[in-house]
């Protein structure tokens, strides 16, 4: 019986890609990548790289359905994702389920954990893989699926919410609807619509994946047919309860209007493109999204319809030393100690201030993140560099007097006791003296 509901899970969506037309062959093609770094469930790894990238991509996460692989989705019914990839010069990792009936891990407690060690765990490698070897805008991570693809967006915007901005999900579950104790993949409750809480219960089971997290949560978008009796339509209406109350949103809508006759859309907390929370419902469909045109509007809200932005960086020069940051003999070892030096404006001391709160240094495949080393927040922690990973150990926050603090542990960017050539950079207690303010140009 729960092979046979797998397989329809994937039915319509398989029928739906073999009535599409694949993608004329390019010079830049769908690739696997293999040795990406931890992956338990010994996941594929496919990455997508447009001819002409922009100089900071988004990165798209795009996850196939029960039964697809990366191919058929990336060539099927995500292949506009595919195209719009080449006009807008964004990356896009697409995740393969190897087990048997080829769905994603949203069941169990692995699954459902961050880091816990299963499908999420490999997923996230890829994309700590794809920024240690390309310019990633951090801002702009987003993560798209379709069905069990759906399910999985959920799990990991609620698992990484400070990594992913925003997600779209086509015809999915809410975040930890479908968790199993017998270590199934399935369950029928949760398939049947008959899993009912209320908004905080379900943003209560999202935030237990990710303890302790007290940051924003990813904007998301969802989608669901209305006659939908393979994830069934009821599932629609809790996503819309999960994802309002971890927005801190009014679960009434703020706009609601009618793309198409057949589609119902609704905005929560605002009437923009690009609104905290967005649901359309397609009257009259079964479980058979996405269909034709509807990726547009998952492009715009994921706000993948536009270049990237060039990153800009300069020198971030101690105000009691009069030296720049600067890491020694222009290295880009994982793990190596900042120091002060004489500023020359090379490539070891040009810092970008990212949009997710990250300082950055050099850029392609030796970007390297300012990082508290060993995740350690106590004072005399040493400034170092590290892949960057979207961790919290590498957010900044840059305060109007000069001061460098680090977000997880509210401490200072500041000179080790001195200020000549060679003194090391760490962290220390906030005092706001010279020794911890800093410039930038």
């Amino acid at each position: 019986m729960k092979r046979l509901l797998a397989v329809l899970l994937l039915l319509p969506l398989a029928i739906a890609g073999l009535v599409s037309t694949a993608r004329p062959a390019e010079a830049a093609a769908l690739t696997r990548v293999t040795g990406f770094g931890t992956n338990p469930t010994n996941l594929g790894m496919y990455l997508y790289v447009p001819d002409n990238v922009a100089p900071q991509p988004a990165l798209l996460v795009l996850v196939h359905y029960c039964g697809g692989s990366a191919s058929a989705i990336f060539n099927g019914n995500g292949r506009d994702y595919a195209t719009a990839a080449d006009r807008y010069g964004y990356l896009v990792v697409v995740p393969e389920a190897t087990r048997d009936g080829h769905c994603f891990d949203v069941s169990t407690k692995a699954g459902l954990t961050r880091d816990g060690g299963s499908d999420s765990t490999g997923i996230m490698a890829m994309v700590a893989w794809t920024r240690q070897h390309y310019p990633v805008d951090p801002a702009r991570i987003v993560v798209s699926g379709f069905s069990s693809g759906a399910m999985m967006t959920n799990v990991l915007a609620a698992q990484y919410p400070d990594v992913f901005s925003a997600g779209a999900a086509f015809s999915g579950v809410p975040a930890g609807c479908f968790a199993t104790t017998d270590g199934s993949l399935w369950n029928s409750q949760c398939a049947g619509g008959n899993v009912v809480k209320s908004a905080q219960q379900w943003a209560d089971q999202a935030r237990a994946m990710y303890p302790g997290y007290a940051g924003t949560y990813p904007r998301m978008q969802l989608w669901h047919g209305n006659q939908d009796t393979t994830l069934a339509y009821p599932n629609y209406g809790e996503e819309i309860k999960q994802w309002t109350a971890l927005r801190g949103l009014s679960p009434t809508p703020s706009f609601t209007d009618h793309p198409l006759s057949s589609w119902t859309r609704n905005r929560y907390g605002d009437s923009g493109t690009q609104a905290g929370v967005e649901g359309i419902t397609i009257a009259g469909t079964g479980h058979t999204l996405p269909q034709a045109g509807m990726l547009a509007y998952a492009l715009a809200f994921l706000g993948l319809d536009r270049g990237g932005s060039p990153a800009t960086g300069g020198p971030v020069r101690s105000v009691a030393a009069g030296r720049c940051l600067d890491v020694p003999g222009q290295s880009t070892t994982q793990g190596t100690r900042t120091q002060v030096w004489d500023c020359h404006g090379g490539a070891n001391q040009t810092w970008t201030a990212t949009a997710a709160g990250e300082l950055t240094v050099y850029s392609g495949g030796t970007l390297r993140c300012l990082d508290a080393e060993g995740g350690a927040t106590a004072p005399g922690t040493a400034a170092i560099i590290w892949a960057c990973h979207g961790g919290a150990n590498q957010k900044w926050r840059i305060g109007s007097d000069g001061t460098i603090t680090a977000t997880q542990s509210g401490l200072c960017l500041e000179l080790a006791g001195a200020t000549a050539n060679g003194t090391a950079v760490r962290l220390g207690t906030c005092t706001h003296a010279t020794t911890q303010q800093w410039t930038r140009s």
